[in-house]
């Protein structure tokens, strides 16, 4: 039955994408076709099969490995204030992205991560026919932050249309930092944090080839990966990439305070009033698109609250309220709510990517802030596909 729902939730998704779309037209159906195909067959791969698995093991371990390195700076400066036996937040979780983050900002002096980049863009530009700065765009948000992956390509801001300034913003919605994630995968299953990041990548480029399509051209310029690199030598690199991951930290624990404690004076507040908390009510409202996604009757209630979380605040923050009812949900459950956490798509968000935009080219910034709620809401529904295709092969 739930194979089912979540068949029909993606049709749903499709279909709601369709009858939003400005271009129907020139829907490039042969690249959703392909998009979606291949989305079927990764998770297949990564979850169904014995050599899936062992993969996902192995990046796994190698992420956890990464982390033990981080640990010898983190001890090195703030073992002392540690607790024997304790395990803060801030310490174990957050302060590694600022090695992770040190890390692939020599990766991009060196231009290892950029051709990389490029040329799995241009490969994905080539099989479904989207232009290159979309495909590019759509990879690059994989590894980088919001900013930094449109910053990656501000040479090109100033010649998208609305539609293409839609897709890319998307993307970098739709995604997260590489940086980053380590740091998930001490809270979530760690394969489930992979096969999102992967699939969440497809899925904005998926909902957004429909709503807003466009087409490659012959007239489509050729990405420049200096627009990447900013440092002059590896000390600077490393010096950028480590503030860069420094500045991440303070942004999200601070958010996370603010945010956790706002939702627990309106939890206070709410629940006074009318005998049930915020949390729960938002529940109630998300748990159709819980539902549809493949959770099961009895716990999207649970699963819509989880999510309404991570809406209204961010994904740190649904993730520390989901940790401790994790062992109490269905593997199905903790599987399609783990995928959805794993992505930027927040109120927080809109912002972000408009003031990025506003770095770069002030005209672009205003179609960015006029669309900015449907952007919100079309990389919801990218993270909603990526979430019930999970479902699909639990």
């Amino acid at each position: 039955m739930s194979i089912i729902l979540g068949i029909l939730g993606i049709a749903l998704l499709i279909g709601i994408s369709y009858l939003f779309s400005n271009d129907k037209k020139n829907i490039n159906f042969k690249a959703v076709a392909i998009m979606i195909g291949f989305q079927l067959v990764l998770t297949f791969l990564l979850l169904g099969t014995t050599v899936g698995l062992k993969v996902v093991d192995a990046v796994a371990g190698a992420f956890n490995k990464l982390l033990s390195y981080s640990q010898e700076g983190i001890e090195f400066v703030i073992g002392g204030w540690i607790p024997e036996g304790g395990s803060p937040f801030f310490v174990n979780v957050l302060m590694p992205v600022i090695f992770t983050s040190a890390l692939l900002s020599v990766l991009t002096h060196y231009k290892i991560l950029p051709y990389i980049i490029k040329y799995i863009g241009g490969l994905i530009s080539k099989i479904t026919g989207l232009p290159q700065v979309e495909s590019f765009n759509a990879v690059n948000s994989i590894f980088f932050g919001q900013s930094e992956a449109i910053l990656a390509i501000k040479s090109q801001i100033g010649k998208l249309n609305s539609n293409r300034l839609f897709i890319v913003s998307t993307s970098a919605m739709a995604s997260v930092s590489a940086a980053l994630i380590a740091s998930y995968m001490t809270m979530l299953p760690a394969k489930f944090v992979l096969i999102a990041i992967f699939l969440n990548m497809f899925s904005a480029l998926i909902i957004t080839s429909i709503m807003t399509p466009v087409k490659a051209t012959k007239e489509d310029t050729e990405i420049d990966i200096n627009d990447m690199v900013q440092t002059k030598n590896v000390f600077e690199a490393i010096g950028a990439g480590a503030l860069d991951g420094g500045k991440v930290v303070v942004i999200v624990a601070v958010m996370l305070v603010a945010y956790l404690a706002i939702l627990g004076l309106l939890n206070g507040i709410v629940g006074g009033i009318v005998g049930v908390d915020l949390t729960t009510i938002v529940g109630y409202l998300l748990s159709p698109i819980a539902f549809i996604m493949g959770i099961p009757a009895s716990e999207m209630i649970t699963a819509g609250s989880v999510m309404g979380t991570k809406l209204l605040a961010n994904e740190f923050a649904a993730i520390l309220q989901f940790q401790p009812l994790m062992a109490d949900m269905s593997e199905k459950a903790v599987a399609v709510i783990s995928t959805f956490l794993i992505s930027f798509a927040n109120f927080s968000s809109i912002g972000i990517i408009s003031g990025s935009i506003q770095a770069i080219n002030g005209a672009k910034a205003k179609e960015v802030s006029a669309f900015g709620f449907k952007l919100f809401i079309v990389a919801t529904m990218a993270s909603i596909l990526s979430a019930t295709i999970v479902g699909l092969f639990i």
